[in-house]
């Protein structure tokens, strides 16, 4: 019997993943088929181009056939075809990115004025805040673990959760992010958080609900029950990285805070911390968050940027440190982030997924609940509001 469309998209993927590592978030799918294209030589990126071209063919308009056309342009990409950088963002992703004017941050600055009140740079008053409820590096395992704990019983009530799901929480040093979220299947995921960037009461908070529930723990663990278990949708057993299908996971975990934090969850949330010995006002560090929330726009000038205006790395570092009041050790991390293979396309994925989701969601929870068990396409998100503005 020849392979089904969904098993030859498994390979397209794993394919590519033996390009580039990492570019392949989770596989769960028939161990054969992984074994098999591990133990064959690299295919041609050239040939995977054809690959997807044949694919493509073949199907109709659909959730499929956007994640295609998105592992489509990273193989074209691979093979060397020059796109412009904006055309690589769109191709893979499904929206285009463009660069912020600079007055939209200079106005949260101002609405950050009135919440950081006093002397001195705005930037160097916001860092002081943030260091004043800065989690200990040796302190973070713990307060994290049982935040995950209280966010797991919030989503359990308010979404529901497959029995026997479960997350592995690991510190790590020396990596290019915050914090992964590694779906294993069979309902797991591996939790690893990022010990060398310092960690204050909210970034906890936000770091723990991002990455589990509702996050993207229970989007994998729900899609795997609703859709792989339940509708037998093999495809959904891979997640790759330059897809629209990132774009979706990731406005889903970015909007995830918003609903616990904000809602009736952030009071037990916000009793983790306190528990834990630290003073912490969660309504305030709320605040500050929304009004901080624009400037993750600068983020996406800085990759424009860098990869199309081909400023220097010092020029960006300056320019995250100035529009995006980072650290300078928070700049460079971003910057390195900006420059990985996996991810130097993907932070589009944070804001504009952020804003699509929750333009979707529009404080409707069952919304957000389909956003966690169907294929809900980017065409669906778009027809709610418009990342580029």
């Amino acid at each position: 019997m020849p392979p089904s469309v969904a098993e030859r998209y498994l390979r397209l993927g794993l394919q590519l993943g033996r390009h580039v590592e990492g570019i392949v978030d989770a596989y769960y799918g028939p161990p054969e088929l992984a074994d098999a294209v591990k133990g064959e030589p690299p295919v041609d990126p050239n040939a995977l181009v054809s690959s997807a071209d044949a694919l493509l063919a073949e199907l109709e308009d659909g959730w499929l056939r956007d994640q295609l056309i998105g592992l489509r342009t990273y193989a074209a990409a691979l093979a060397g075809r020059a796109y412009s950088y904006a055309d690589e963002v769109e191709g893979c992703f499904g929206v285009r990115p463009t660069f912020t004017d600079e007055a939209v941050f200079a106005a949260a600055h101002r609405r950050l004025e009135e919440l950081l009140p006093g002397e001195g740079p705005l930037a160097s008053r916001l860092h002081s805040w943030e260091a004043s409820i800065r989690i200990p590096a040796d302190e973070i395992e713990s307060t994290i673990a049982a935040t995950i704990e209280k966010a797991r019983r919030w989503t359990r009530r308010r979404f529901g959760l497959p029995a026997g799901e479960e997350v592995v929480l690991e510190m790590v040093r020396d990596e290019p992010w915050l914090a992964f979220c590694g779906y294993l299947g069979d309902l797991r995921s591996r939790i690893a958080v990022n010990v060398d960037m310092p960690m204050s009461a909210l970034d906890l908070l936000v770091t723990a609900v991002h990455e589990t529930y509702p996050g993207h723990h229970t989007e994998r663990c729900r899609k795997e029950h609703e859709l792989v278990h339940g509708r037998g949708l093999l495809e959904e057993t891979i997640v790759m990285v330059p897809a629209p299908q990132s774009l979706v996971s990731e406005g889903i975990a970015t909007l995830a805070p918003d609903l616990l934090l904000d809602g009736d969850g952030g009071p037990a949330l916000a009793a983790v911390i306190h528990d834990a010995g630290f003073e912490f006002d969660l309504a305030h560090a709320r605040a500050v968050a929304r009004a901080l929330e624009p400037c993750r726009w600068a983020e996406l000038n800085a990759a424009l940027l860098l990869h199309e205006r081909r400023a220097g790395v010092d020029a960006v570092r300056d320019y995250l440190e100035r529009w995006g009041l980072m650290t300078p050790q928070l700049a460079a991390h971003v910057t390195r982030f900006l420059q990985e293979p996996t991810s130097r396309t993907y932070t589009v994925t944070y804001p504009a997924g952020h804003e699509l989701c929750r333009a979707y969601v529009a404080r409707q929870p069952e919304r957000f609940r389909r956003l966690l068990t169907e294929q809900v396409r980017l065409r669906d998100l778009l027809e709610a509001g418009d990342p580029t503005r």
